[in-house]
C-alpha cells in the first residue's frame, strides 16, 4: 500500500505550525512480544510533538468512491491507535488530519457523521491541502 496522498502535505503543515515530527513510522507495542506495525508509509501516520504535547497523527485523504467506507476506515483505526497508545504512550493524543475540502463537505457535514465524532471524541487537524498549513484544530 502507498502512503495517503496528502501525507507529505499534513506533515509540512504541522511542522509550519511548529511542530517537530518526532517519528515516522511509529510503531505501537500492544504486549510485551507483539506490537502494532503502522507503516507510516502506507497510513499516514506519524507523531509530532511541540513542547510538553505529544500527538499521533492518522492522515485520510476520503477521496475513495465511497464516502461511508472511508470514514469507516479512518475511525476504526483512529480507535484502534487511540486503544493502543493508552497502554503505550497514554500522554499522547490521536488527531485525525484531513484536508479541508473534504472537511467543508456535505457528506462531512451531515447530522450523521458529526453525531459520530462526537460520540468517539474525534479529535480533528483540518489542513489546506494547496497551502499546506493546519486551518483548525477541532476536538469534539
Amino acid at each position: 500500500m502507498a502512503k495517503d496522498i496528502f501525507h507529505d502535505n499534513a506533515r509540512e503543515a504541522l511542522q509550519k505550525d511548529g511542530w517537530n515530527i518526532s517519528k515516522d513510522p511509529l510503531r505501537i507495542y500492544i504486549s510485551d512480544v507483539d506490537y502494532m506495525e503502522i507503516d507510516l508509509a502506507a497510513e499516514g501516520v506519524f507523531t509530532a510533538e511541540k513542547g510538553e504535547v505529544k500527538i499521533a497523527v492518522e492522515v485520510k485523504s476520503f477521496i475513495r468512491k465511497s464516502f461511508i467506507s472511508a470514514f469507516h476506515e479512518a475511525i476504526g483505526q483512529y480507535l484502534d491507535y487511540q486503544s493502543a497508545l493508552s497502554d503505550t504512550e497514554p500522554d499522547r493524543t490521536v488527531y485525525l488530519a484531513i484536508p479541508e475540502d473534504a472537511f467543508s463537505t456535505e457528506l462531512f457535514q451531515g447530522r450523521f457523521i458529526q453525531k459520530r465524532l462526537v460520540e468517539e471524541n474525534i479529535n480533528l487537524i483540518v489542513f489546506d491541502v494547496s497551502k499546506n498549513i493546519i486551518t483548525e484544530w477541532i476536538n469534539y
